[in-house]
């Protein structure tokens, strides 16, 4: 019970670390946003296009990437993985099921090939 207890309270403290880093982020973010908007140009596009992808607040490949792998480090963490004795016993049940069932399906694919032949007259 020690155990969920210390991935429950690993778990909260994870999510609030996650909160002050979003909250810092957007505060980074408030801060490099800028007062006015820039005056557009009038002869050239390729300006007013590169404004537009800044402004958007999209990160880069890099930035997105980091933040994924920084997500599932922190995802896995959280996870409660099983005791030995518990994999043992899953690993029982599941051998054990797929015994009964494939041997429930050998018996019916058997009645089924027997009906076949029984109706079919094949073996004279």
């Amino acid at each position: 019970m020690a155990k969920k207890d210390r991935n429950k309270r690993a778990a909260r403290k994870a999510r609030q670390a996650e909160r002050q880093r979003n909250e810092a982020q957007a505060q980074i973010m408030a801060e490099k946003a800028p007062e006015k908007a820039p005056a557009k140009s009038e002869g050239t596009k390729a300006p007013a296009k590169a404004a537009k992808a800044a402004k958007s607040g999209k990160p880069g490949l890099v930035k997105r990437a980091t933040s994924y792998f920084g997500e599932v480090r922190s995802e896995m963490r959280r996870v409660v993985w099983p005791s030995r004795e518990d994999l043992k016993n899953y690993t029982v049940a599941v051998v054990a099921i797929l015994v009964v069932f494939g041997v429930a399906i050998w018996l019916i694919d058997s009645g089924v090939v027997a009906a076949l032949i029984g109706y079919s007259g094949l073996r004279g």
